[in-house]
């Protein structure tokens, strides 16, 4: 077997990558701990695993391969047993042709090969990677392939449950994954022979390689355990929360589960920890809408609205507003449904109607408790809307989410609530409508000129220092060509002008060409400028325009949420 260390440090020494010093602080750490130099040299800060796997990859002529960079068919772990894959450190990324390409620690191993060639029973073509993401990948494959058992290499049987805790380790690395990939959501539905994993990632459900339907029951009742559920109770839907732990900081989880023809489905939500919560400048806003909100969100008393349908990011531009007026000489106050993230100094009250504890009832008591700031997750009925304005006409400041198209449609919505115009001109400071849509993904993003006529239907047209761009699709986006999303704004302030036209009931027409004289930009305007920046595609705006155009078509049909709907 090649020890190929030596010639790796020294490569690197040659390359300048590591120093003399580097070398003999990691030589020391090595004996001390038991370990490889190399590893040392990771645990001291001077390398990372991934550059040993280049410097190895070219010390031995064979590729070097970003595991990221690809979907890996985690089945292929059939092919050979756990204990074989842990000993050698070895994974078949793709089996093509009669040709097994191996992901392999060091590929000069030949009496791993040999092995391999015997499991595989076809020809081996090593490549190098990166350690560390070799066996996260192992363990992954192997904890979603408990269910069954593979052959070994003698012919004999080796159970793939042998681990202590199989399914605390598949349910495990289904939380760990959904989190590396950023999702919000976790699907786990069962068919009459398949198990479907999918994780909600930029809004969108893409599916996952998950467990087999041979472990459906007992990731639900892991699940239950977790969430301290009724584990006898299959036929009726349950709701339940835990919390874990990853890469430091631990993310609440709710769980809800559904008895289906096939078992039960489970969906978990994930929730940000309040340490993700950035500033009002990290939410994509135009510098002029931030630096209007901030104006707002400091004022000492009055109303702030934020609206837009479930999912379009209402509860994160709240928490960020909260965040940033938080300091020991405020009083801040917040009755939710559900409370979604812990924020420090604030006291947060969980709605529950089954005992009476309704948005409208926590609201009065709350205005007892001597509150300067109070955010109310959602103004749904008349109570509550004429609570909430008394507390703002008393001198409180008032945050809160209603579920309307844009901006302007609060006013409409605020006199359906029997709020009168005098009331609305003297509380409501202003009022945030916003959208979300997908960042194009980083890492192929590629420059793209759209048509005349796909930007007429946008009502825009090309301008010079236009950056159009879309993405070709990669591994690190799952396909989709984007990563990461942002919001799309805009901000209606009840100026004195715009109390002339509430005040005589003017309609939501003449208010919002109103308001676009006064300079407010729409979300679709808003949304153009950061697509002609390069921050969003023309794929997504015509998404979002169909949206708006649909909204506006449907605006007279009824708009309450669905009882028990979170206004996140």
């Amino acid at each position: 077997m090649f020890d190929g260390g030596q010639f790796i440090i020294q490569a690197m020494l040659d390359a300048g990558r590591v120093t003399e010093t580097d070398v003999e602080r990691a030589s020391a750490q090595a004996v001390a701990s038991g370990i490889e130099v190399t590893d040392a040299l990771v645990q001291i800060n001077a390398t990372t695993h991934r550059e040993l796997a280049v410097e190895h990859a070219l010390i031995c002529e064979y590729p070097y391969v970003d595991l990221d960079a690809f979907r890996i068919d985690l089945h292929n772990c059939r092919s050979i047993p756990q204990r074989v894959a842990e000993q050698l450190c070895v994974f078949p990324l793709f089996i093509i042709d009669g040709t097994a390409t191996v992901a392999m620690a060091d590929p000069l191993d030949l009496a791993s090969i040999d092995r391999l060639t015997q499991a595989l029973k076809c020809r081996i073509d090593p490549v190098v990677c990166d350690v560390e993401r070799l066996r996260a990948l192992i363990a992954r494959a192997y904890s979603m392939a408990l269910g069954e058992a593979t052959e070994d290499d003698d012919g004999g049987s080796e159970s793939l449950t042998s681990g202590a805790e199989p399914l605390v380790v598949a349910v495990n690395q289904i939380l760990y994954s959904a989190a590396d990939a950023g999702a919000s959501d976790v699907h786990i539905s069962p068919d009459e022979k398949r198990l479907h994993l999918r994780y909600r990632v930029d809004g969108v459900l893409q599916p996952q390689q998950g467990p087999e339907i041979g472990m459906h029951a007992g990731i639900v009742q892991r699940l239950k355990v977790m969430a301290n559920l009724d584990l006898t109770q299959s036929r009726k839907p349950q709701d339940g929360k835990f919390r874990f732990s990853f890469r430091g900081q631990d993310i609440d989880v709710r769980l809800s589960t559904l008895p289906t023809i096939h078992g039960e489905n489970i969906v978990m939500r994930l929730l940000r920890p309040a340490a993700q919560i950035g500033s009002i400048s990290d939410l994509g806003m135009s510098s002029e809408v931030t630096s209007q909100f901030e104006q707002l969100i400091t004022k000492p008393h009055g109303i702030i609205l934020v609206t837009g349908p479930t999912g379009s990011g209402k509860t994160t531009t709240l928490y960020t507003a909260l965040n940033h007026i938080n300091e020991p000489d405020i009083n801040i106050m917040t009755i939710e449904d559900p409370v979604e993230i812990r924020l420090p100094m604030i006291r947060q009250v969980q709605a529950n109607a089954g005992v009476g504890l309704t948005f409208a009832s926590a609201l009065r008591s709350i205005l007892r408790q001597d509150p300067d700031v109070v955010l109310v997750g959602e103004i749904r009925d008349e109570e509550t809307a004429r609570i909430a304005v008394q507390a703002a006409l008393t001198g409180h400041l008032v945050l809160s989410t209603l579920h309307t198209n844009d901006a302007i449609g609060s006013i409409a919505r605020l006199r359906d609530f029997g709020i009168p115009s005098f009331a609305i001109n003297n509380a409501l400071l202003g009022v945030m409508a916003q959208r979300l849509v997908r960042r194009v993904c980083e890492s192929c993003v590629r420059p793209y000129t759209p048509t005349r006529n796909e930007l007429a239907a946008l009502g825009t047209e090309p301008m010079p220092g236009d950056q159009f761009v879309d993405g070709r699709g990669c591994a690190k986006c799952f396909s989709t060509g984007y990563k990461g999303r942002m919001g799309v704004y805009e901000l209606f302030r009840v100026t004195p002008t715009m109390h002339g036209l509430i005040e005589r009931d003017a309609e939501g027409t003449e208010l919002e060409e109103a308001a676009c004289r006064l300079g407010m930009k729409t979300m679709l305007e808003d949304g153009i400028e950061k697509a002609r920046q390069g921050m969003t595609s023309i794929e997504e705006l015509a998404k979002l325009n169909a949206l708006l155009a649909e909204e506006l078509d449907t605006s007279g049909d009824s708009d309450e949420p669905a009882p028990g709907e979170s206004a996140a």
